[in-house]
């Protein structure tokens, strides 16, 4: 009866592990799907006035998160992605910090794994190259932004975020006809399923841009 017990105590505990590593995924997807609904309900449902208060928490959040699961890029890439959208609402010497250690974190997650999140590594620092100043104040440089661009773009070719930055990126750099191809291959890019709101408040902002683009000729 013990080497029963026994046999059953060691079967149990070999199911249990190879059962564990699919937990962990199963509960870091949620988490992130968390994470991503937060952020896309500060970054566009809650008034600009509020936002530079709200993203502190969400933050926390992100970095907690990455400390649990250190050897996953992913974590990393939402906690980037926070960061770089709040440093754009703070301004000020504050927003640098905040954009550097955005950067910081998607080029240790671009070690762990770079093709994660359909290129998002990509996508966002491209647009922390092209929106942060330029040496001596900061590290913006637009041809490390085109080139990241470019490599969000090889990875999702047909994606809202890669494509609208790359539009936004070549408008601001006085292309105006391929920033609006650009920004209409986003218009036209497929939803997600998991991502409704982002994907509401992007298009949203492809639009004004747009907009704003066709008022100026």
């Amino acid at each position: 009866m013990r080497i029963a017990s026994l046999i059953r105590v060691v079967a149990c505990s070999l199911i249990l592990g190879a059962l564990a590593p699919a937990v962990r995924a199963d509960s870091l997807d949620a988490a992130l799907i968390g994470i991503e609904h937060d952020w896309a309900h500060v970054a566009y449902e809650v008034p600009a006035a509020g936002q530079d208060a709200a993203y502190p928490a969400l933050e926390a959040k992100a970095s907690a998160l990455a400390g649990q699961y250190p050897q996953r890029a992913e974590p990393k890439v939402w906690q980037a992605i926070i960061l770089s959208t709040h440093a754009g609402e703070h301004g000020g010497l504050g927003a640098l910090g905040m954009a550097k250690k955005a950067r910081d974190l998607l080029i240790e997650a671009e070690h762990i794994d770079p093709d994660v999140l359909q290129g998002s590594i990509y996508t966002t620092l491209g647009s922390l190259y092209y929106e942060v100043p330029g040496w001596p104040i900061g590290f913006g440089n637009n041809d490390k932004a085109r080139a990241m661009l470019q490599k969000a773009l090889q990875i999702n070719p047909d994606g809202i975020d890669p494509n609208y930055f790359y539009g936004d990126f070549l408008y601001r750099s006085g292309d105006r006809p391929a920033a609006l191809a650009a920004l209409k291959k986003a218009l036209a890019a497929p939803p997600r399923a998991d991502q409704p709101l982002a994907d509401e408040g992007r298009r949203g902002q492809i639009r004004k841009l747009i907009q704003k683009i066709d008022s100026t000729h």
